[in-house]
């Protein structure tokens, strides 16, 4: 099926594609949108399978197709449940979903050298933010006289792991080892609460080739967990905390059994999340529909983040199809709020970020920040040159892709050009950290050897 483009912006279309083809031959790596006769852009699969994991950043993906974004671009779309993130990574590999909601470390990791190896590509990022630290109750007794109070005798936010410290100090005293969940080795949350235990001198343990449990050296035993089991494992006393993405820390809360003590925009303020991924062959034999996918998520994006949309998407997510947990829940950290200790609900409007902030636009220096940590934590077992991490990304990471969509939907009137970032792909330099350390994508080494924790290069 042929997606029909209105007359009137047909003139600015073909504009904008002229310019995007420049007359030459088609550079490598380069997508080019085809817009044939009458305005008609070319859908060469318009019937497709994308997956996902039941959290709410996967978000775009409900609303491009509740929406009808999907069908606008002359696409029709099943969304599928997986059951966990290394299922997400093989079926995207072998073909049998077209493309998936996938933690950002996934394709990076793939086209690093570390796990299952692949060309996978990312032209949209999912969101910003959104992900927590939750500890057990009997935890948080502990750490609590251990952090500051304000006047009306609420902790002071943001937590550091500093308080934890002499929490592990006792259970190491009482031969008990201190152990927390994650999702997956190369998810953002692995890396999130490596960072944070380190800041406060706490060594998260190490990888090598030939040890892949990230354990060596480590004074909490971090193992991976799926989202969903989290609160029930936490319940059961198999791990002490975690971090993850919502609505598990939330569950937490609304079950009674632990405390988030941290978020991620705590940690990294409003750092990248999880990304849309395909594989680089799909992309290079159906160009035109990569860019009506990404035109999709875009708008979805842009639609979740206008405020007096979050309630409606809030329904959405609750349904059993997409992230079936209960509307109360969801809404805890959707419409604007998170709740910590219960009954301490604070305003965090940016704890869930989809659109604003340039949230969509797979930044190059976003994903050199995964490939630092992957070497820093053993991952990547051998130092690189500085040039490996730039070029690395570039392979992945396709703001190019995103540019095409992006200037097609302001051709239609869809979004504003003003939403655009005039960039090289990098951020610039930000200290908007935890520790307050200094983050320049463009000087990977230097960055790596900043920490006192780690490999140094």
């Amino acid at each position: 099926m042929k997606h029909v483009i209105k007359k009137s912006v047909l003139p600015l279309l073909l504009a904008i594609l002229l310019v995007a083809c420049g007359g030459k031959e088609k550079k490598a790596n380069e997508v080019v949108p085809t817009v044939l006769e009458k305005g008609k852009l070319e859908i060469e699969k318009p019937q497709l399978t994308f997956g996902f994991i039941k959290l709410t950043d996967m978000a775009p993906l409900a609303i491009a197709k509740e929406k009808g974004f999907f069908e606008e671009e002359g696409l029709f779309v099943s969304v599928e449940a997986q059951s966990n993130w290394k299922n997400v990574l093989d079926r995207v590999i072998d073909g049998q979903l077209d493309g998936s909601h996938m933690l950002a470390g996934q394709p990076i990791a793939a086209g690093a050298g570390f796990g299952r190896q692949a060309k996978l590509v990312t032209a949209f990022s999912m969101d910003l933010n959104g992900n927590g630290i939750t500890v057990s109750n009997d935890v948080w007794s502990k750490m609590k006289p251990n952090v500051p109070m304000d006047e009306e005798g609420k902790p002071v936010h943001p937590i550091k792991a500093d308080a934890l410290k002499p929490v592990i100090k006792s259970y190491k005293n009482d031969n008990k080892p201190f152990k927390m969940g994650m999702v997956f080795p190369v998810s953002t949350h692995n890396y999130e609460i490596r960072y944070w235990l380190a800041a406060a001198g706490i060594h998260p343990g190490m990888y090598t080739a030939e040890n892949v449990q990230g354990q060596i050296d480590a004074e909490v035993l971090l193992s991976v967990t799926p989202p969903p089991q989290m609160p029930a494992t936490l319940e059961s006393g198999t791990i002490y905390g975690y971090c993850v993405g919502e609505p598990w820390n939330q569950q937490a809360v609304f079950k009674g059994i632990g405390v988030p003590v941290v978020t991620n925009y705590d940690i990294w303020k409003n750092n990248p999340e999880k990304v849309f991924v395909m594989t680089k062959k799909f992309i290079d034999d159906n160009p035109n529909t990569t860019v009506a996918v990404t035109k999709a998520l875009i708008r979805a994006g842009k639609w979740l983040d206008e405020p007096s949309n979050r309630a409606e998407a809030v329904k959405i997510l609750s349904k059993p199809q997409y992230v079936g947990a209960p509307e109360e829940v969801l809404a805890n950290s959707m419409t604007g709020t998170f709740e910590f200790e219960k009954g301490d609900k604070r305003a965090m409007p940016d704890f869930n970020v989809f659109y604003k902030y340039n949230a969509t636009y797979p930044f190059y220096s976003d994903g050199i920040w995964f490939l630092t940590q992957m070497r820093r934590w053993g991952q990547i077992t051998e130092a690189k040159p500085a040039a490996w991490y730039q070029e690395t990304i570039k392979e992945i990471y396709r703001p190019d892709i995103w540019k095409k969509a992006a200037d097609l939907l302001v051709a239609e009137g869809k979004i504003p050009k003003t939403d655009i970032p005039t960039t090289d792909g990098y951020k610039p330099i930000t200290t908007d950290f935890i520790d307050g350390n200094k983050y320049d994508a463009k000087d990977p080494i230097g960055y790596i050897n900043s920490f006192a924790i780690g490999n140094k290069d």
